[in-house]
């Protein structure tokens, strides 16, 4: 359980180093081990800079606090109670603004173009939420989240920001990291008015067939290797 609470606070205290973060908003959750009914996330009114692994707040899908001081802001609550209650593999689930993802969920048409190696590695693993429907501050707004994202790892919210959930806490940071930097050179390139080479749809298909193999393994090495950059940088994020 400890080791849970010091993953999730590595990603919180990474996030906000390459600035995937916004002010005292956005959320990441996770499952407390061995249970399907409580989920650690972060309490309302700490940037991600602040988070340590003791002040993770336990919850429940009622919306009570079962462990630590303080409450999750609300849309934290119903996007994710919701979501993990209706998704039952989706043990980690990561929500940002981060700037480049929200930007390409800004415009139409399809956010993520399959034109970058990076991108790829997210080929039959993406939803869009179309609907922007405001602030989720009741359970059908969770919901209807949750629907949208159906069996996808990675969902963009349209004119909002992107949720990203995993089987593991490695696995749901290694893939917001990436969507991040996949869309960072997305929107470079766009940014020179020129037309995107999109890669054929069967190369995408086997190069994420490829990357898929090694993902399990890569994204324990990221964490951990995060984790090293933390403890020599700032290690109170384990407190």
């Amino acid at each position: 359980m400890w080791q849970t609470r010091v993953d999730l606070a590595a990603c919180f205290r990474m996030a906000a180093r390459i600035g995937m973060h916004e002010g005292i908003c956005n959320h990441f959750s996770a499952m407390v081990p061995g249970s399907d009914q409580l989920f650690l996330v972060n309490p309302y009114g700490y940037a991600f800079s602040e988070i340590t692994a003791s002040r993770l707040l336990i919850c429940d899908f009622t919306g009570r606090v079962v462990a630590g001081s303080g409450v999750p802001e609300p849309t934290a609550f119903f996007i994710h109670a919701r979501l993990h209650l209706r998704h039952p593999h989706a043990r980690v689930a990561l929500h940002t603004h981060m700037p480049n993802a929200t930007a390409l969920a800004m415009l139409q048409g399809p956010p993520l173009a399959w034109a970058g190696q990076t991108a790829l590695k997210f080929h039959g693993r993406i939803a869009v939420d179309e609907n922007y429907n405001g602030l989720a501050l009741d359970e059908s707004e969770g919901d209807r989240i949750a629907a949208a994202m159906g069996d996808a790892d990675v969902v963009f919210l349209c004119n909002h920001g992107v949720m990203v959930v995993g089987a593991s806490i490695a696995a749901a940071w290694d893939d917001l990291y990436y969507l991040e930097r996949a869309c960072e050179v997305q929107r470079l390139a766009l940014a020179t008015g020129r037309q995107l080479r999109v890669i054929p749809d069967a190369i995408a298909s086997q190069v994420a067939a490829q990357m898929r193999g090694e993902d399990a393994a890569s994204a324990i090495l990221h964490l951990e290797s995060i984790k090293r950059i933390l403890d020599q940088e700032a290690p109170d994020y384990r407190k």
